[in-house]
């Protein structure tokens, strides 16, 4: 017992900056995902055939493909036909950011129509425009609606990033690997990783119980 305890303590400070890596590329990622989801999101209900097309077609491709092929396409496809090089840092937050955009379009349209039409036409009586209509009174009552699901994508997203593995990313899954190959003590080792995802996704589930009764979400 005290000899598996000390393996995973000494391999505590790897895995830990695996950790880091996870967290640290799971958050840049939804942060841009959040950005570029809303915006197609907004596509996807907008009376533009063109701009619905656009957002149906992104978010059918993405999800209807696997995010490894999606992080291998990335790393190694694009790069043999563009002259271009990534990291596999950049890769991997490209494909998070990629595949999280496609759910969260999903997500914000489901939002946004789940708000009362006459909400938009009440804005659009008192002289707001289209964007002002859905910036100041749409999208804060969808918001908060949205955050179980925002939450539940972060979970998936974190998730997701240990396949970032595949490409040489120092992720919390690879890290972990890279300790069990050379003490071959495999089930301490990813015992402890298994451990550490449950620290941050339980920890998530917390917040968003506590954000949830915070802000009174229906």
């Amino acid at each position: 017992m005290m000899e598996s305890i000390n393996i995973i303590l000494e391999g505590l400070p790897t895995l830990l900056k695996g950790m880091g890596m996870t967290v640290e590329v799971t958050v840049i990622s939804l942060i841009l995902a959040m950005i570029i989801g809303l915006i197609l999101g907004v596509f996807s209900i907008t009376k533009s055939k063109v701009l619905r097309a656009i957002a149906t077609a992104f978010v059918d491709i993405i999800r209807g493909t696997p995010l490894l092929v999606q992080i291998l396409f990335i790393y190694f496809g694009i790069p043999s036909v563009v002259d271009i090089s990534l990291t596999a840092f950049s890769a991997g937050v490209i494909a998070i950011t990629v595949n999280a955009t496609a759910y969260l379009v999903e997500i914000f349209r489901a939002g946004i129509n789940s708000i009362d039409k006459g909400q938009m036409e009440a804005g659009r009586t008192i002289g707001l425009s289209y964007a002002q209509t859905m910036r100041l009174i749409i999208l804060p009552q969808a918001t908060r609606r949205m955050i179980p699901a925002f939450v539940n994508q972060f979970i998936v997203s974190i998730k997701d990033t240990s396949l970032l593995s595949v490409i040489g990313l120092a992720e919390l899954t690879l890290s972990g690997q890279s300790i069990y190959a050379v003490n071959f003590r495999a089930f301490e080792i990813l015992f402890a990783v298994g451990v550490l995802y449950f620290v941050i996704i339980y920890s998530l589930t917390l917040f968003s119980r506590w954000l949830e009764r915070r802000l009174d979400v229906a």
